[in-house]
């Protein structure tokens, strides 16, 4: 009896270990009730990344690193694809970056910048999953432009030694020199300075006081101009206001004297230049009967005209 329970607890002891040992062989395997999503994100270089390496969203494990390879087609990137708990939030905005977390050189991938209330990334990428973006990390940024910072500091320290060459000191301390003794004169004409800037100081009082009177004169010349040269733009424009009058009534007189005009230029005009030509011949005759008054007497002016005598004489 004794020896069959025995028989009994080292069988159950024995099922208790297979089923533990399949439980622990499953787990392994990966295939445990937590569910997971891939995700692809092509970094340009990786360090301290493998299989296996964490994946932290702000802090939070949520994955691991399941394949690091180089793509075929394009060796300038490495494809890098992780497996994150499915309900970890990899909204639009969501990034990816390289973070060291120890001195050895183990690196872990964090995802970051997830904005609230953007869609999930579903942009499948050629490799099948969502592609996270990648961007660089502080740190890497430094460790990737050390070269170039190394080879500016190289060049930098190479100037500085042609400008602190023995040429260029001797100049530097001629210049120098220089300096000392302009600031030399200029000490020693001190008192010169001063005066030329008191001069200077009172050529700018009188200025100031020049442009106030031109300021004042300003100002009197506009009150002039608008207390007694606006009475005179008004009588200048009542004065032209007359003219105008007197202009329309004349233009009427002549419209009304018109018919008038016309009538003693048809009719009166040859009748009065007729009565001219006469008196002109009647001037003419009494002229004539005056000259003859004057050479013959009142007797010969109202007688015929008397011819010459003729004298018989000598022929010629």
């Amino acid at each position: 009896m004794e020896t069959r329970s025995n028989y009994v607890m080292v069988g159950a002891v024995t099922l208790a270990l297979l089923v533990g040992v399949l439980v622990f062989i499953v787990w392994l395997a990966g295939f445990n009730t937590n569910k997971r999503d891939c995700y692809d994100i092509y970094f340009p270089a990786v360090s301290g990344i493998g299989k296996g390496s964490d994946v932290t969203f702000s802090g939070v494990q949520v994955g691991n690193v399941s394949k690091v390879s180089l793509l075929p087609k394009n060796p300038g990137f490495v494809w890098v694809r992780i497996d994150v708990d499915r309900g970890t939030p990899i909204l639009e905005g969501t990034n990816a970056q390289i973070q060291s977390i120890s001195l050895t050189g183990a690196n872990e991938i964090q995802l970051n910048g997830a904005v609230k209330g953007a869609p999930p990334i579903n942009q499948i990428g050629p490799q099948g999953c969502p592609v996270i973006p990648a961007s660089t990390s502080g740190l890497s940024a430094l460790l990737n432009s050390a070269p170039q910072l190394l080879n500016r500091i190289q060049t930098l320290t190479e100037r500085l030694s042609e400008l602190l060459s023995d040429k260029n000191q001797n100049a530097i301390a001629d210049i120098l020199e220089n300096m000392d003794r302009t600031t030399r004169a200029l000490s020693n004409r001190s008192g010169d300075l001063a005066g030329a800037i008191t001069n200077a100081r009172a050529a700018l009082l009188n200025a100031s006081i020049a442009a106030q009177h031109v300021s004042a004169l300003a100002d009197n010349a506009n009150q002039l101009v608008t207390d007694q040269g606006r009475p005179a733009v008004e009588n200048l424009n009542k004065t032209i206001q007359s003219v105008q009058h007197a202009a329309d009534d004349l233009d009427a007189v002549i419209s009304d004297a018109r018919p008038g005009i016309q009538n003693f230029s048809k009719s009166t005009l040859p009748q009065l230049n007729q009565t001219v030509q006469q008196m002109r011949g009647l001037a003419q005759s009494l002229q004539q009967v005056s000259d003859r008054v004057n050479q013959q007497g009142i007797g010969g002016a109202l007688g015929p005209k008397q011819l010459p005598d003729y004298k018989p004489g000598k022929k010629r």
